[in-house]
């Protein structure tokens, strides 16, 4: 390991900046590539929108994804509570018409009742109660959520147990909130996607991006473990981990 300079230059990735929430960095260089879905979480949006008079995103990140889906109802929100991408997401999405709020507690957002009829939400925290006071009856809930299981091969690789906060976060746990919530499911799907890392590097620089994976994840403290799969990529060619996703789409009933 000593003499490995392609490892410790790879290391160097810990450094690389990470703004909102916008990985292209890894994916458009094809350091890290992911198997797709059965579902376009973007494909069932767009006529959502189309079809919305009042709409809020809930955890816009930087606006990436949210700006992309022009044209918008005549109202329309988006919140955040990642301090960092605020200032990201208000550049992006303010001069478009969108109302970028902050928030901190997901249980207690800025809106009035009966506010919307549509809801998006793609990989972010929620509470089903305060959603559904929120919500017009009738109005559309959807959500992409990344499971508690997702890429637990990585924690394997390190020596770590997976994050126990969310261990539990699964389609069948939702879907149970949400019905006690008066929400009515009437789409939902859960798959395990294969995620490969092609150099450690990568995998690095992501570790750097979703600090919950790992919470006390530092170069100092996992070397050894990052130069195991360093060596298993230059062996095989790539490090193989299963991503956790599920789709549900629910009506305010």
């Amino acid at each position: 390991m000593t003499h490995d300079k392609l490892f410790f230059d790879y290391l160097k990735e810990v450094n690389q900046r990470f703004e909102g929430w916008d990985f292209s960095y890894i994916f458009e260089t094809g350091r890290l590539g992911s198997e797709l879905l059965s579902w376009s979480y973007g494909s069932m949006v767009k006529p959502l929108i189309q079809n919305a008079h009042s709409m809020l995103d809930m955890g816009t990140g930087g606006g990436e994804f949210l700006s992309k889906l022009q044209p918008y109802p005549d109202f329309i929100c988006a919140t955040e509570a990642y301090k960092p991408n605020i200032p990201i997401a208000k550049h992006c999405l303010e001069p478009l018409g969108v109302h970028v709020f902050p928030i901190e507690e997901d249980a207690n957002l800025p809106f009035k009742n009966d506010k919307f009829d549509l809801i998006t939400n793609k990989h972010d925290a929620y509470s089903p109660k305060e959603l559904r006071r929120i919500i017009s009856d009738g109005g559309i809930f959807l959500t992409q959520q990344v499971g508690g299981l997702n890429d637990a091969g990585i924690n394997e690789g390190l020596g770590v147990p997976v994050n126990d906060e969310f261990i539990d976060w699964n389609l069948e746990l939702a879907m149970k909130e949400l019905t006690e919530n008066s929400f009515e499911v009437n789409y939902r799907k859960e798959e395990f996607p294969i995620e490969r890392f092609y150099d450690v590097g990568a995998l690095v620089y992501y570790l750097g991006a979703i600090p919950w994976q790992v919470p006390d994840f530092s170069i100092d403290k996992y070397e050894q473990q990052l130069y195991n799969i360093h060596e298993q990529i230059q062996s095989v060619g790539y490090f193989d981990v299963k991503q956790h996703r599920f789709i549900i789409r629910a009506k305010a009933v």
